[in-house]
């Protein structure tokens, strides 16, 4: 994506994790912050005054401290995103129009560009002006309502789930548009709510509600359509197993000698393990609790039984196949310590993800950014001077 800039005018999660996905994938991404900077600049565990948060959303990006509240300001966003490629904004909706930022402006101004926008719930519908974030999400797109235990309650996903998933509808929904550009010559919208996008990941669970009109009840780690699949004893600990067809549970079965499980007039039947499914699991628990995790972990593995082990990202992140997939680099702060993040998980052949650009400081581009759209070093320290810029 060298080449294509885009305005990222986004903070807190879902929109930076849009844009630093377009970052890794080569585009220009510079990233507009008030005077104060994204939020996320002061949160979670600081290192040397840098926060590890912000530094895990937002390398390979220069940042640009304008005040849009002033006129100034915002006539400087005008003139970078007439020649900009992409603006992502992940504000409420209404809020570009508050800006003098409306759908009909940007096109005059630029009909090439292409508008991001990442919201709670949507730009149509009753709940258009509702705040939300992704607890919220979690909560109203029925993601909650089928995680926990049967007999415990609603549980949210530790991670930010929907504010991750939307963003990488986004990127993905802008790379669709950057290639309807190169048919149409024309930019569009691009919207994604993180609502939306926790629905879109329900699955078999919305299946199963469409065929049969009754909600899934919550099963732990159980899977809700297959059994047995799920977490199971062994002497040192539990290993997860993901019997998800006949054929691998008869390989998991037969490793473990329970072969006839499968011909039992009890248990000869999906539907009739699933209703069996706490007499089975003692059944199973019995026989694996003799042997070690690694054992079952080399057994299982080598029958084809897909298995693992339940890690702490301790484990995770010195794990030899994590680490020969690059999945924990090193990148800079700008004029700043290097801090390990998360590495790349899009594996590209010819044109690989790299960190072309350090987690910026709050303003680091400004002066390099503006001098790319034209003004001048007095115009830019003019705009500094009256707190309309800072870098």
């Amino acid at each position: 994506m060298a080449g294509l800039r885009v305005i990222d005018l986004t903070r807190v999660l879902s929109g930076p994790f849009c844009t630093m996905i377009l970052g890794d994938l080569g585009a220009d991404v510079v990233k507009i912050e008030p005077p104060k900077g994204d939020p996320v600049r002061v949160q979670g565990t600081m290192t040397e005054g840098h926060s590890g948060y912000f530094a895990g959303f937002n390398r390979n990006k220069r940042s640009v401290v304008l005040d849009l509240y002033t006129d100034d300001g915002k006539a400087v966003l005008r003139r970078l995103l007439a020649d900009a490629d992409v603006l992502v904004e992940n504000f409420r909706p209404g809020t570009l129009d508050k800006l003098g930022l409306g759908e009909a402006a940007l096109e005059e101004l630029n009909p090439r560009l292409i508008v991001a926008s990442i919201n709670g719930y949507g730009s149509v519908g009753p709940y258009v002006d509702r705040p939300a974030f992704d607890f919220i999400a979690q909560a109203m797109s029925g993601f909650m309502g089928v995680n926990g235990e049967p007999d415990g309650p609603p549980m949210r996903a530790a991670a930010p789930v929907s504010d991750l998933v939307a963003g990488v509808y986004a990127a993905l929904g802008i790379l669709a548009a950057v290639l309807g550009r190169e048919k149409t010559g024309k930019g569009q919208t691009v919207e994604v709510a993180m609502v939306n996008g926790l629905i879109s990941l329900m699955a078999y669970l919305s299946s199963e509600y469409f065929a049969t009109d009754t909600v899934p009840e919550r099963t732990g780690n159980d899977h809700p359509l297959v059994y047995p699949y799920g977490l199971f004893l062994c002497s040192d600990g539990q290993i997860a197993v993901a019997n998800s067809h006949d054929q691998i549970l008869r390989r998991f079965l037969d490793t473990l000698d329970l072969g006839w499980i499968m011909s039992d007039p009890r248990y000869d039947s999906n539907p009739k393990r699933m209703a069996a499914r706490e007499e089975l699991r003692e059944t199973i628990n019995g026989r694996m609790a003799g042997q070690s995790q690694q054992h079952w972990l080399d057994v299982l593995n080598a029958a084809g039984v897909p298995c693992g082990v339940v890690q702490d990202l301790h484990q995770v992140f010195t794990d030899p196949q994590v680490m020969a997939q690059q999945m924990v680099i090193k990148v800079p702060f700008q004029e700043g310590p290097f801090i390990r993040t998360v590495g790349f998980p899009i594996k590209l052949g010819g044109t690989p993800c790299t960190v072309n650009r350090p987690v910026p400081r709050l303003g680091g581009g400004t002066r390099e950014v503006l001098r790319e759209i034209g003004l001048s070093d007095n115009e830019i320290a003019d705009l500094i001077g009256r707190n309309v810029a800072a870098g």
